[in-house]
């Protein structure tokens, strides 16, 4: 299995990486989603996280439900991101009208109108906390400046900036 590289992404004023796995399932819980259906649904949630500026990580399906791994901006909430999604690509999965969907499904609703996120990526909950809970004690380890200066890198992303006479190091 490859293993994923943490890429940061940066914004003026922020700096994140925040990854969710998104699980939809389609009404009735219906096997309503075949390989047509499924590329057609791609193509689809390909376009809105191209549109919304989410890094569409992984998609995949097993005939009643899709899972999505995505890397999202901290300027989107989650639920927007799930209504734009299932929204999009409902409307037009019903547009293609396939057989296998419409004898399956209804009307005018693919999804389940529920969803399932959780957060990915990062340190184990542990650590963090553990991490957290540290910060008052005055016995913690501190990185010292000779080892953040070694490991830093040396080239930036951006170059340093003068603010007011003061150096920003980004």
């Amino acid at each position: 299995m490859a293993e994923l590289k943490k890429n940061y992404k940066r914004k003026r004023h922020s700096v994140s990486l925040l990854n969710a796995h998104l699980v939809f399932c389609t009404k009735y819980r219906r096997k309503a989603i075949s390989k047509r259906a499924f590329e057609i649904l791609k193509k689809s949630m390909r376009k809105t996280s191209l549109d919304l500026g989410i890094d569409l990580i992984a998609l995949e399906s097993d005939g009643d439900h899709l899972h999505v791994m995505i890397c999202y901006p901290p300027t989107l909430s989650l639920s927007k991101i799930v209504k734009r999604m299932k929204g999009a690509s409902s409307r037009f999965l019903r547009q293609h009208r396939l057989p296998e969907v419409t004898q399956k499904l209804w009307g005018n609703h693919f999804w389940s109108p529920s969803y399932f996120v959780v957060s990915c990526g990062g340190a184990p909950l542990e650590k963090v906390k553990d991490y957290v809970e540290q910060q008052q004690n005055p016995n913690r380890k501190k990185r010292s400046s000779t080892t953040s200066k070694t490991t830093r890198k040396t080239s930036r992303p951006y170059p340093r900036t003068k603010v007011r006479g003061l150096r920003a190091n980004l």
